[in-house]
């Protein structure tokens, strides 16, 4: 074995060795207790949290300095699998569906956590207008443009790149977990017919904004 790949080996057992260490051990606990709390639609605060795992607030801040690192933490658990989505296909539309039938579901699964996640970002929202957010750092929310970019990849060179970003814009209208609270919520719609309204409406924007698209 050549230095190089003794050097990887060596870094491969570390690496391995830290995520089973106490401290990816605590970290975990931490972020498995956000998560129960906020599948439970609790938005939590660090302290709760710490509380909450049984561990110091000391010690749940050196892992999450602030509420929106340790929501976005929770979030990204959630959304699992969705981050690392990717198509084969060629055409964009059959790739925004794709999307939408493999995140859909795991965001139904998490519905409570997101939920939380976005009660938070309405909270942060109106503290910041009455001038009573203070310092804190905010929590963002972007993954569905980047997913719903990657997924129209196709049309980038077939639509101008303002009427690309604009039918990723309505896009992301109907994608996440406001389809849910719009389609379940307010028109009681079950899981089905949710999916199936969200798909038909992506098929649609995608056409029109073909459609629109000088030849």
């Amino acid at each position: 074995m050549d230095v190089s790949r003794q050097q990887a080996a060596v870094n491969d057992d570390a690496k391995e060795a830290a995520e089973r260490g106490p401290r990816a051990r605590t970290r975990r606990l931490i972020l498995k207790t956000a998560t129960r709390l906020m599948q439970a639609g609790v938005t939590p605060s660090v302290s709760e949290v710490a509380e909450a795992a049984e561990v110091s607030r000391a010690t749940a801040y050196r892992y999450f300095p602030s509420q929106a690192a340790l929501v976005q933490a929770v979030v990204d658990e959630g959304l699992g699998p969705i981050l690392e989505w990717r198509s084969d296909s060629s055409d964009a539309e059959r790739r925004v569906a794709e999307l939408i039938d493999s995140a859909m579901p795991r965001i139904e699964a998490f519905e409570a956590t997101f939920k939380a996640a976005l009660k938070l970002s309405l909270d942060q929202w109106a503290r910041g207008q009455a001038g009573t957010l203070g310092g804190e750092p905010p929590f963002t929310r972007g993954h569905r443009m980047d997913l719903l970019e990657d997924a129209l990849a196709p049309l980038r060179g077939e639509l101008p790149p303002r009427e690309f970003e604009r039918l990723a814009q309505a896009l992301s209208l109907i994608f996440g977990v406001e389809l849910l609270i719009v389609l379940k919520d307010i028109w009681g719609l079950d899981s089905g017919k949710t999916l199936a309204v969200g798909q038909w409406a992506a098929a649609a924007l995608v056409r029109q904004a073909r459609l629109r698209t000088p030849s």
